[in-house]
């Protein structure tokens, strides 16, 4: 396979990315403490020594959610200003203009989603 030399530094870092996934994994498994089976109390769940009470199953609110993919959406955001901030004089004018343009559609979004109550925890 003949790759360009730009794709070299690449592989590397998707070859240690994927190498310290694989060793973190096997090294919880094979190091991690060992579960002991059955019933003890040592193996019950406790909550700041405080028993437990009720089902830890119960629904949670809908605003929860939203507000957790919101704060995905709008902090990822942020990623895709690196490679404006640091080739920002090589994008000239129209560089700016297409940032501004991103901008203003996720200020839109923010808008909508203001006016729709979706950062409102109290209603």
């Amino acid at each position: 396979m003949n790759l360009p030399e730009s794709y070299i530094p690449i592989l590397i870092q998707a070859a240690v990315a994927i190498g310290f996934v694989a060793v973190s994994l096997l090294g919880a498994h094979f190091l991690g403490p060992r579960q002991k089976k059955g019933n003890s109390v040592k193996n019950q769940s406790w909550e700041c020594g405080v028993p437990v009470e009720g089902n830890a199953r119960t629904p949670f609110s809908i605003k929860y959610f939203l507000t957790a993919v919101l704060f995905v959406l709008f902090d990822i955001e942020i990623v895709f200003f690196y490679p404006y901030a640091v080739n920002f004089r090589e994008f000239g004018f129209e560089g700016f203009l297409a940032v501004l343009t991103f901008v203003a559609i996720f200020f839109v979004g923010f808008i909508y989603v203001w006016k729709r109550g979706a950062l409102d925890w109290d209603k």
